[in-house]
Formats: structure tokens, sequence, C-alpha cells
């Protein structure tokens, strides 16, 4: 038996221009954020000190950030690497400290005559660097919008390409917002969940513009803006399933993942819910706001038929 094999019928364009409205709003709201509080970047973008302990048995990491912040080392992200007798703890940068330093005082504090912990390895990483790793995470970001906006002008028309970028654009700066407004530490991993989120939307929106193209060729009948507002209600159960079904697999990695996968699943669950809304309100409202019309889309031999012409010209 087919169970919800009834398509709903939300007028979903009737909303479009409030839709907007508001996405605009918010977008200035998470840009002021971004201006005033900016990103908690971490020690991959800003610098710091990694540090590489490994304990006999497995480490208690609570009672290692218990240590740490006795020792003066209380926001220090602490999380295992590769086994759970191996330890990394992140530092905030230094330029006074040496590595024998930075070793003696880790293992002071973990007191190591008691654990038996010993220091495997100190590494610096300068501010040059986070400084190349936020120039290639900006221009990953603008080659992966270029290739999508060509990708959706080649299979649809660039008023969809328009549509499409619009969300992706949207989608990126709410999701930069409420890392902003959480103060979410912002590391390569966290980029790598706002890049993941990007494609994701993308998928979402491409889900309904090609039922929109399939139904303009189909239903030509009826106007584009209600075949738009069709093809959102055909996919709509489909989406619901796919982002719950994604949302359990996040939240599973946010609740039990450990520190680091922690940031990726809030970039991805902020992103999916936002995702959702851009796929149905700003990609579609966008390619209404530019006018599309049934024969953008349509072939040249059917576009011809639509505008009551035979392939010779004669009238039909």
């Amino acid at each position: 038996m087919r169970v919800f094999s009834r398509v709903p019928n939300f007028n979903f364009m009737a909303q479009r221009k409030a839709a907007l409205g508001l996405s605009i709003a918010l977008s200035l709201c998470a840009l002021t954020l971004l201006a005033v509080r900016g990103l908690n970047f971490g020690i991959d973008f800003k610098g710091g000190v990694l540090v590489e302990v490994t304990y006999p048995q497995a480490a208690p990491l609570d009672e290692v950030r218990g240590a740490l912040g006795k020792a003066g080392y209380a926001d220090a992200p602490v999380q295992y690497f590769g086994s759970t007798s191996d330890v990394l703890i992140r530092l905030q940068p230094d330029p006074s400290a040496s590595s024998a330093n930075i070793s003696t005082k880790m293992l002071e504090a973990l007191d190591a005559a008691q654990t038996h912990v010993q220091v495997k390895r100190v590494e610096f990483v300068g501010p040059q660097v986070g400084k190349e790793l936020s120039e290639d995470g900006l221009t990953a970001m603008l080659v992966a919008f270029a290739g999508i906006f060509a990708y959706v002008w080649f299979r649809f028309e660039w008023k969809f390409s328009v549509g499409s970028i619009a969300a992706l654009v949207h989608d990126a700066i709410m999701t930069l917002g409420v890392l902003s407004l959480i103060q979410e530490e912002f590391d390569l991993t966290v980029l790598a969940g706002v890049l993941a989120m990007l494609g994701y939307s993308n998928n979402e929106t491409i889900v309904i513009f090609d039922r929109v193209r399939e139904n303009i060729v189909n239903l030509r009948k009826r106007d584009v803006q209600e075949i738009i507002n069709l093809s959102i209600n055909q996919t709509l159960m489909r989406s619901i399933i796919t982002h719950f079904t994604v949302l359990m697999v996040l939240s599973a990695l946010f609740f039990f993942g450990g520190r680091s996968v922690h940031g990726f699943a809030v970039a991805m669950m902020v992103g999916v819910v936002v995702a959702t809304y851009s796929s149905i309100y700003i990609s579609s409202g966008v390619t209404v706001l530019l006018k599309i019309k049934r024969e953008d889309l349509l072939p040249p031999d059917d576009d011809a038929l639509v505008k009551g012409r035979s392939k010779d010209g004669a009238v039909v």
C-alpha cells in the first residue's frame, strides 16, 4: 500500500514576495553579525600550537580538560587522535614559547609522573598558514559557485542559474551568520561542512527545476507559476523524507561524534534547514521574479507549436 501517495496542494508561490523580503532581512542581519562579531576562527586559520600526547591506556578526556584548566589552559580543545590513547591538544599562539617549554608545561599539567603520559610532538601553526587557508577556502567557494552557475545554465536556462546561485549565496550567508551568532569554532572541518551544505542545497534545487522542466513540456495549458507550484508539491514528500534522514545522521554526529566532527555537524544541520527553505522560496521565487517563460525551456520545435506554428512556419 502506498502511503502519502496524494500530491499536496500548498500555494508556495503566493508567499514568494514575503519570503524574499524576509530572506533579505535575515541575510542583512547575518552580514551584520559577521561584520560585528566575526567568525570564531580556530587554530587552522589564526595559528597556534598542536600538542599530541599519548597515554598507556585509554585517556579520560574530561580529566585531561580538568587538568589543563587548572594549569591555565581552560579553553584548549582536547580530542582523541587516531586512538583513545592518543590525545590532540590545541593551544592558543604564544610567540615566546618554545617546543621544549610547551612540552614541560604539558607534562606538569597532566601530572606525567602519575599518569605516565608522554608528549609525542609539538607543532606550531603560523598565521601565514591560516591566511593561505582562508584565501583557498574563499577561492574554493567562488569556483563552486561558478561551476554550479554554468552547469544549471547548460542544463536548464540562465534564469534558473540566477535562482540557484541566489539560493546558494543565501544559504552560505545564513549558515555563516548562525556560526557567528553561536561562536562555533570555525576550522577546516566546519569549512568542509559549509561547502558540503552548498552541494546538498543545490541538489534540492536541481530536483525541483528538473520537475519544472518536465511539467512544462507535459502540461502546456497551465500557467508557468502554477507549474512551479505543482513541481514543488510533487517533490515535497521526497524532500521531507530526505531532510529528516539527513538530520538524523547529523544529530548522531552532533551528540556522539565527538569534538572533531561537532562543528561539521552544526554547519550541516543549519545548512539542511536553510536549504529546505531556499530551494522552495529563493531559487524558485527568483526564477519567477525574472519572468521565466514556457518558451525558455521548450525545445525549438515544441516552442513553435506552443506559439501556434508548425516547423515550417505555417499556422496550425
